[in-house]
């Protein structure tokens, strides 16, 4: 499906921590077009490259889509200025999202701290039968829990201090959640050490497994080689494109440094 641009005006602003900051942007055929797991390519003005942004949810009655993220650097810092009213200049929806079951089938979402807002999306579709496993640093870190709970989903928070849920990592309570039951499905974005054992789980348990990946990108349409990313296609390893051939790739096909 053929991605779009346009500007689109910022209907809701919320800052969820002193660093992430949670826009819903009007854009009707953005909205209609989008699946879990795609992004946007943002632009910030003042600046030349755009910055990728996964989509948090999609309200396609609303023709909303909601962006979460993290300030990282000059850009981003711009861009969370913004206030409701202002226009975004937006290209997407872009890439590859998860797959979509049937929302009978038993999913397990699992995000490490940015990496979150894009499996709420993904998590809806599943409601009841989806398990979110989300993990972030400390307790000041935690965001969109409630909103993972509001959905119905058995929702299993880890922070790496233990100062709110369980005391370590995702992978640990992923570990006790196959013990329970095997899955229909995975989905897992955050960082790469994550999404390494993540992997390692699934292929121990004998789930499918789908992971969104996160790198720099420039023209986020494939016609650069800024966010080259290492697969395997008929056992021989070969650059893909993380903006065109993914984000969502299939862990085994996957290159995890």
């Amino acid at each position: 499906m053929a991605y779009l641009q346009g500007s689109c005006p910022i209907v809701k602003k919320r800052q969820l921590t002193p660093t992430i900051f949670d826009f819903t942007l009007s854009c009707p055929q953005m909205a209609q077009q989008a699946q879990p797991g795609q992004f946007l390519h943002v632009k910030v003005d003042g600046f030349s490259l755009r910055r990728p942004i996964s989509i948090c949810r999609i309200g396609k009655e609303e023709s909303t889509l909601r962006m979460v993220f993290e300030v990282r650097g000059e850009g981003t810092a711009a861009l969370s200025q913004l206030r409701e009213g202002d226009q975004v200049d937006l290209i997407g929806p872009l890439g590859n999202g998860f797959p979509l079951l049937s929302p009978d089938k038993k999913v397990v979402v699992v995000g490490g701290g940015i990496g979150v807002p894009p499996m709420l999306e993904t998590a809806a579709r599943y409601g009841s039968n989806a398990t979110a496993i989300i993990g972030f640093r400390n307790q000041g870190a935690v965001i969109l829990e409630d909103e993972f709970r509001a959905l119905g989903c058995d929702t299993r928070l880890a922070t790496d201090d233990g100062s709110a849920g369980f005391h370590g990592f995702v992978t640990q309570l992923l570990d006790q959640r196959l013990q329970e039951g095997k899955p229909d499905l995975i989905c897992a974005c955050g960082p790469a050490g994550m999404l390494k054992g993540v992997v390692k789980l699934a292929q121990e348990a004998q789930v499918p497994c789908k992971i969104s990946l996160e790198e720099r990108m420039g023209c986020g349409v494939g016609a650069c080689l800024v966010c080259a990313c290492k697969t395997v296609k008929d056992g021989r390893e070969i650059f893909s494109h993380v903006c065109k051939d993914g984000p969502v790739f299939d862990g085994n096909e996957v290159v995890l440094e």
